[in-house]
């Protein structure tokens, strides 16, 4: 199964956005890199089409994915109660960070895990509910 992604560069901790093209395997061993670096953002995509998109920016032990379904439309999936509602945490996105309630922050292994299962299956709406930005 192939996947095109770009990432935070574990060198220099921008945001690198030169895709990638390999299988799940080689963008898992980036995913494992960045998180032992205790953060990062990744963009991934079908091999065979633009959109849809998934991104995931992450910050410790806290995520938010993000949904490019087209060139207008970007969704941010609801988090899953890893902090409370009122709560704030900064992840990044690309390379700066960004705040984000605890409505759209998930654990880092869910989120991982989630953005596998959309390579696998290439349906967004499989992975929970999402909210137009």
């Amino acid at each position: 199964m192939s996947v095109v992604w770009a990432t935070t560069s574990p060198e220099s901790g921008w945001f690198s956005p030169s895709e990638t093209r390999s299988d799940l395997r080689s963008l898992s061993e980036r995913f494992i890199e960045l998180r032992s670096r205790g953060q990062g953002y990744l963009e991934v995509r079908c091999l065979d089409a633009a959109f849809p998109q998934l991104t995931l920016g992450f910050r410790g032990d806290h995520a938010v994915i993000h949904l490019l379904n087209d060139t207008a439309g970007i969704f941010l999936l609801v988090g899953d109660g890893t902090i409370a509602s009122g709560a704030v945490v900064d992840v990044p996105i690309m390379d700066d960070l960004a705040e984000f309630t605890g409505d759209f922050v998930l654990s880092v292994d869910r989120a991982w895990a989630l953005v596998r299962n959309f390579i696998r299956t290439r349906v967004p709406s499989e992975l929970g509910e999402w909210c137009e930005l």
